[in-house]
C-alpha cells in the first residue's frame, strides 16, 4: 500500500512540477490528432499497438509538440502515429517494419534492413529504450539465422552511427560493451564484401535501396557516395564507442579507417567540374548526373569545411538542380534521362521524390548549417522551407498520407494508394523536428547542445514536451511575448519540471542538466 501511495504522489508531483504542460496543450493536441488519424484509417494491419491503444502509447513514449506551423505540427504527430504501427513483437524481440503489409523480399517477421538507420534515429526519442535495443539485437544476432540468404547485408547500412546517436540520448555503457564485438565484426564483413583496393566501397543501386537510378546499376560495382559515407560514419562511431568503453585498440583501428575514408572520398568522388560528390563507375569515369546521394557525405560531417565543398548545396535552390514544386528530387532535373524509367521496375530513383532521400538531404543540410562555418547559399530559412514542404508532401486527396515516392510537380504518389506502400516506414521526420529544427543536440556529458534552425521571426512560440534525455524529462518552451504560456518572455528549459535555463532569444547554447 505504501509503495502504491508513493508512486501516486510521485506522479502527482511531476505533473505539478511541469506546470501541466503535457497535461494541457500538448496532450490535447495529441488527442485531437490521434482521434482524427484513427477516424480515417481502416486499420488493415494491427501490430503491437493498435489504433485504440495508440493515444496511450504515444502519450507515454513520444515528445509532444505545439507550434504555429499547423502543416508541420500535424505531420509530426502523423509520423509518430504511423511509426507506432510498425512496432512488431516477435519471438526474437521487438522490431520495426518498413512495409506495413508483408513483402516478398523481406526476411523474418517482414523485417528489412534498408531503413534501419532511419528507424534508430527516429526511435531514439522514444521513452521506452528496450524497443531499439531488441531491434538492434535482432539484426546483429538473429536476422540471418535460418535464412537462405543474408538479410542484414541485404542493404547498405549506417547502423554503428545510429547506435552511437541513440547512446547519446539514452546512455547505456553496458549495452555498448555487449554489442561492440558484433559491430566490429560487421564492419569487417562489409570490408570483405564491398571494399575495393583503392579503399572505397562499392554497391549496386538496388542494394542501397535506390534501384533504377540515373547513375546506378544492378550489376556494376559502382563506387557510390552512399556506402563509403555510411562506412565513414560507422568508423567514426566506433571510435566514439571505443572511447566510451575504454577500448584503445578499437579507437586506434577505426581512427585510421575514418581518416583514410575521408581522404579518398574527397579525392576520388568529388567532381570538381560539377562541384559535387558523384558516383564513379568501374571504368573510373564519373556518372554524368548529380544525384541527391551527393549530399549524403554531410550526414556524417565527412567533407572538409571549405567553400569548394559547400558550393554543392547551390544545387538545392536551382530549379534545374534539385528544387521542384513538391520537394527535392533524387536526380538533378537538367539530366536528359530524368524520370524516364517509369515503365520498368516501379521503384525509380531517377528523379522522383523519395522521403528516404529527402530526410537524408535535410539531415545533411542541418549538419552543414550547425557544424560548419562555410554554408554557401544555405540558411536556416532554406532548411525550414524545405522541411515545411516535406511535411506538406505527406498527403493524398487532402488527407495525411505516407507512401513510397512522388511526382515532383504534382505530389501524386506514384504507386497510388497501394496497400504495400501505405505508411511506408522508410525515412525520418520527427527526428528532423527535434534534433534539427528545434535543435536538441545530444552530448556525452551532463548537458545538451541547443542549436535551433528556426528562422528569426518565424515562430513566436513553441512547446516541445515529454522529451526523454539522459534519464530526465525535458520541456522546451519558447514564448516571444510571454502571453502564450504565461511563464515569461523568451526560451525556458525544464528538466523534470525544474527550470534549468532561460534566454531572451533563440540562440545556440550548451545547456547543463544540473
Amino acid at each position: 500500500m505504501m509503495n502504491r501511495k508513493k508512486l501516486i504522489l510521485t506522479a502527482l508531483s511531476l505533473i505539478i512540477a511541469t506546470g501541466a504542460f503535457a497535461q494541457s496543450a500538448s496532450t490535447a493536441k495529441l488527442r485531437k490528432y490521434v482521434d482524427y488519424f484513427n477516424s480515417i484509417d481502416n486499420e488493415a494491419v494491427k501490430n503491437h499497438v493498435n489504433n485504440a491503444q495508440s493515444f496511450d502509447w504515444l502519450s507515454q513514449n513520444v515528445p509532444l509538440l505545439e507550434c504555429p506551423d499547423e502543416v508541420l505540427e500535424q505531420n509530426y504527430y502523423y509520423r509518430w502515429w504511423s511509426f507506432r504501427k510498425h512496432l512488431v513483437k516477435t519471438p526474437e524481440g521487438f522490431i520495426f517494419t518498413e512495409f506495413i503489409e508483408p513483402v516478398k523480399h523481406a526476411g523474418k517477421y517482414n523485417s528489412i534492413s534498408c531503413a534501419l538507420g532511419h528507424h534508430i534515429y527516429e526511435g531514439r526519442w522514444l521513452k521506452n529504450t528496450e524497443y531499439l535495443k531488441e531491434y538492434v539485437d535482432f539484426w546483429l544476432y538473429h536476422a540471418d539465422v535460418g535464412q537462405t540468404k543474408q538479410r542484414f547485408h541485404q542493404f547498405s547500412s549506417w547502423v554503428d552511427d545510429a547506435v552511437y546517436q541513440n547512446y547519446l540520448v539514452h546512455p547505456d555503457k553496458a549495452y555498448l560493451n555487449k554489442i561492440v564485438p558484433a559491430l566490429d565484426a560487421d564492419y569487417s564483413k562489409w570490408e570483405k564484401e564491398r571494399q575495393l583496393k583503392d579503399g572505397l566501397f562499392w554497391q549496386f543501386d538496388v542494394k542501397d535501396g535506390m534501384e533504377e537510378s540515373v547513375s546506378g546499376s544492378r550489376k556494376d560495382e559502382n563506387r557510390r557516395p552512399t556506402i563509403s559515407s555510411y562506412m565513414y560514419g560507422n568508423a567514426k562511431a566506433l571510435v566514439e564507442i571505443g572511447t566510451i568503453i575504454g577500448d584503445k585498440a578499437l579507437v586506434q583501428k577505426y581512427t585510421a579507417k575514418a581518416a583514410n575514408l575521408k581522404k579518398i572520398v574527397q579525392d576520388s568522388l568529388w567532381d570538381s567540374k560539377d562541384s559535387f560528390f558523384k558516383t564513379k563507375h568501374p571504368n573510373a569515369q564519373f556518372a554524368r548526373a548529380r544525384e541527391a546521394i551527393g549530399f549524403i557525405p554531410w550526414n556524417f560531417d565527412l567533407p572538409a569545411d571549405q567553400p569548394q565543398y559547400a558550393k554543392a548545396w547551390d544545387q538545392l535552390l536551382d530549379t534545374a538542380g534539385f528544387k521542384a514544386p513538391w520537394g527535392l528530387t533524387t536526380a538533378e532535373r537538367r539530366e536528359p534521362t530524368f524520370r524516364t524509367r517509369g515503365s520498368g521496375h516501379g521503384c525509380e530513383w531517377d528523379g522522383a521524390l523519395w522521403p528516404f532521400a529527402s530526410s537524408q538531404t535535410l539531415k545533411g543540410l542541418s549538419n552543414l548549417l550547425t557544424n560548419y562555418k562555410h554554408h554557401g547559399k544555405m540558411t536556416p530559412k532554406v532548411f525550414y522551407d524545405e522541411l515545411h514542404q516535406y511535411a506538406k508532401s505527406h498527403q493524398m486527396n487532402g488527407k495525411p498520407y505516407l507512401g513510397e515516392y512522388q511526382d515532383e510537380k504534382t505530389g501524386e504518389w506514384l504507386k497510388g494508394d497501394h496497400p504495400r506502400s501505405k505508411f511506408y516506414n522508410h525515412s525520418t521526420f520527427c527526428d528532423l523536428v527535434i534534433n534539427d529544427l528545434i535543435g536538441i543536440k545530444p552530448r556525452l556529458d551532463n548537458a545538451f547542445g541547443f542549436y535551433p534552425l528556426i528562422p528569426e521571426g518565424q515562430w513566436d512560440w513553441f512547446l516541445l514536451d515529454n522529451v526523454t534525455y539522459h534519464g530526465k524529462t525535458l520541456t522546451l518552451l519558447w514564448d516571444k511575448t510571454g502571453k502564450k504560456y504565461n511563464k515569461g518572455k523568451g526560451l525556458r528549459v525544464y528538466a523534470n519540471g525544474k527550470e534549468i535555463y532561460q534566454s531572451a532569444k533563440l540562440k545556440p547554447a550548451v545547456i547543463k542538466l544540473k
